[in-house]
This record gives structure tokens, sequence and C-alpha cells, in this order.
């Protein structure tokens, strides 16, 4: 039995959450190996709706292990709060079921306001961050001052370690014109939350060991998606981690050959929060129409997210960068009705056609995409548990998009409901 690798293959918001939800029924462990609380999911579980930032998805199914690996910025006070909206409806969280790796760094006030500074400001780049403090805990933990989990058991130490680390953050904030913060503030800050998070402490990497030596199935999961990789993603708007599946291993502190099937999440069409690059958005009556059907509306911000045309290129592309074995594809129900689809099949690039998403900003942002048209279905796939429930067309499109990708569509998705799925293969079977 395969360990598997869940990761978006396009700017995030795929539906990884009913994707791993579903995956997750099957699992012993589910792990979360990179990002914060600044990606969200919604899971519908009988009815019942769960909206999920921090805590991996498995956490609402009893009998599993939900773990936050050292790959992920921890916000102590979102981690509570988390917490706390999910016992009040009716989901218990303890050790028993939830472990935090100990050497996970930790988002603190001081990282949320330069966030919101810096994206606020009139200079520079305007990234289209969550203003949650992801990117400058990210900078710190490169930057080896950063405060970890671990810190919080041992309070007599606190105070050198918070020292370091305003030496360099009040030099910014100096640099803004504001005032300094307290040492003794961000204490405060630090030993009120300490209660709350630590009972969930572990040494993340030995027990993953553990549990795969024991023949327990794991599943990786990403938040965000490939194509906001700080290293394969359209830099600089992008997240502050790395998002491709290689990442599972180092976010979690398991070597890479525990590392299984990867299974890319991808859209039947394409949507993206934020700014930066979207060769195939659509600024007319059609990107709203697929806006209000998907209701395409960012899980933690609220924010409208951008619509277009499936991008083959794109996704053939972070299939390559994550190793993805196979796709789930989900929101197919979204594009019925259409009388014609377009996909993405390349670009055209300062008179040239080219079949990759160029890597330097100003060609990013210069590619013109190449459309292949395909004839739309009339019918309704919403729903559909089966290919016999499929138009014909629907069929013709999902095996279209296979060839230009280049890899399977292993599951497909056709409502937010988690049985409303067809599978081709389970990926935890390798």
């Amino acid at each position: 039995m395969a360990n598997v690798v869940v990761v978006g293959a396009q700017w995030g918001d795929e539906g990884k959450g009913k994707i791993v939800d579903w995956l997750s029924e099957q699992a012993d462990v589910v792990v979360r190996f990179q990002g914060g609380h600044n990606a969200g999911h919604t899971l519908v579980i009988g009815g019942k709706v769960y909206k999920l930032s921090l805590l991996p998805s498995g956490v609402v199914r009893p009998g599993k292990l939900s773990v936050i690996g050292n790959g992920v910025v921890l916000d102590p006070h979102a981690l509570a709060s988390e917490v706390e909206r999910l016992s009040e409806q009716g989901v218990s969280i303890t050790r028993d079921n939830l472990r935090v790796a100990e050497n996970a760094t930790l988002i603190l006030s001081i990282h949320r306001e330069l966030d919101a500074l810096r994206e606020s400001g009139s200079a520079g780049t305007k990234i289209g961050t969550t203003k949650r403090g992801i990117g400058p805990a990210y900078e710190d933990k490169a930057g080896r001052r950063a405060i970890r989990l671990m810190d919080l058991a041992d309070l007599a130490s606190l105070r050198d370690k918070i020292d370091r680390l305003l030496t360099h953050h009040n030099a910014l904030r100096r640099g803004f014109g504001l005032d300094e913060f307290s040492p003794e503030a961000i204490y405060e800050e630090l030993a009120s939350v300490a209660p709350k998070v630590l009972p969930y402490m572990d040494a993340v990497w030995r027990l993953l060991d553990e549990e795969r030596r024991a023949g327990k199935r794991i599943l990786f999961e990403g938040a965000q998606g490939a194509l906001l990789d700080v290293d394969h993603g359209t830099y600089p708007f992008v997240t502050s981690s790395n998002t491709v599946a290689g990442q599972a291993a180092t976010g979690s502190g398991l070597g890479p050959g525990a590392v299984g099937y990867v299974l890319g999440i991808a859209k039947a069409y394409t949507t993206r929060v934020g700014e930066g690059p979207f060769p195939t958005e659509l600024f007319d009556e059609t990107g709203e129409l697929i806006g209000q059907k998907g209701k395409e509306f960012g899980v933690v911000t609220g924010r409208k997210r951008r619509c277009g045309w499936f991008d083959a290129t794109l996704v053939r592309q972070t299939v390559r960068t994550s190793g993805i074995d196979g796709i789930a594809l989900t929101k197919l129900d979204i594009l019925d009705g259409f009388e014609t689809i377009k996909i993405g099949v390349g670009y055209k690039l300062d008179g040239q056609t080219i079949d990759y998403f160029p890597a330097s900003q100003g060609a990013q942002g210069r590619v013109e995409p190449i459309y292949e048209e395909m004839e739309g279905w009339s019918g309704s796939t919403a729903g559909a548990r089966s290919w016999a429930d499929l138009p014909a067309q629907a069929i013709k499109y999902v095996r279209r998009v296979e060839e230009l990708i280049g890899a399977p569509v292993a599951v497909l998705s056709t409502s937010p409901e988690r049985d409303d799925t067809i599978l081709m293969k389970n990926p935890f079977e390798g």
C-alpha cells in the first residue's frame, strides 16, 4: 500500500478539501507539511460544513491521527481558536488525534502586522497575500531567529530569543516610523497561549517513522497549489513555502522514500486569487458565469477568485515538477451547459510558439494562450458517480485533458458532496 501526497496542480482552491476528506477515510494518519492558516478547506460531511485553515482535514474523522509538520508555520492563537470552533461543532480534539511538530516555526503578532504593512504600502510589488504573517514567519525561519513551538516549553530561556527576534523587527519598525515592540508584550503573548498548544507537541519525525514502520497509511495534505511554489511558481506572486510534492518529505521529517503516490488536484477550469499572471483568465460574461456557478470566493478571505479556461500547459508543468502520478479533476459540473469549451494548449511569446510557462516575470505577463475549442454538453454531470452517468462530450473533454497534461485522471469529482465522485484508481493502492 502506498502513502499518498495530495498537492494542488494549479493556483490553489482546486477542491483539495473534499478529495483529502475522501482519502482520509482510508488513511490512518493525515499530515500537513507546509503553509499556515492562509489556505482554507471546506469539508461537507453528512450535510455538515466544516471550515478548516490550519488543522489537517482528517481531524473531523474519528480514529484518525492528524499531524502538523515542521514545514508549517504555526499561529498558536489561530490553532487554539480553530480547535475551539471545531469543538463547538462536536469535534473532539485531543493529543490522541492531533500532534504538532516541536520544531514548527511560530507566527506572532509582529509577523501579521509586518505582512499587512508591506501589502498595504504603495512601494514595491503587491503580492496579494492574506496578511496573516506567513511570509515574515518564513523569513525569520530562514534568518535563524524564529521562535519555535518547543521554545514555549522553556519560558525561562524565551526572553533571550525574543530579544534576538526584536533586534531585527524593531529595526524594520523604525524604518516604517512605528513604535517598537516591547519584549514583555511578546513574552506575554506567547506565555498566555502556551498551555493551549503545548499538549499537542511531539517529535513528529519520530512519530511518523513509527507509524510508517507499523504499516499505517499516511496521507500528506498540501495547501495552496504548485503554481504558488516559491521556486516553481509564478514568482514573485507566490507563497513563501515550497508547495510541490517534494516538500511532503522535508516538511514532515520523513525521507523521500516514504512518499508514494502523488495525486494532483485540478479544477476542470482555472482560478486564481490575488495578483499575478493568469494566461487563460476571462474578463467577459463567461468568466463571470463560471465564477457564479462555481461559487468562487476564498474560504479564508472571502475574496472573489479570477476565473478562466483550463490551462493544460500549466498543469502539464506541475505534473512534472511534483511528479504527479494521477489527477483528481474537480468541478466538472460547473462546465455543464456551455455551448463550446476552450482549453489552453500552449502559448505565443513574442511571436514564438512555446509549450511551457516561462520563469521570467516579464515573459509570464506577455504570453498569450493558444486555445483548442471543443463542443460542450447540454446534459448534467452534477452528482454523477459513474462514467455511464456522464454525457459523451464530457467524457471526451476529460480524455482530452488527460492527453494534454500527460497524466491520467484517477478521480473525477462532480459536486462538493464527497460521494459524488468517480474513481478510476485508488491512490492508496499505488
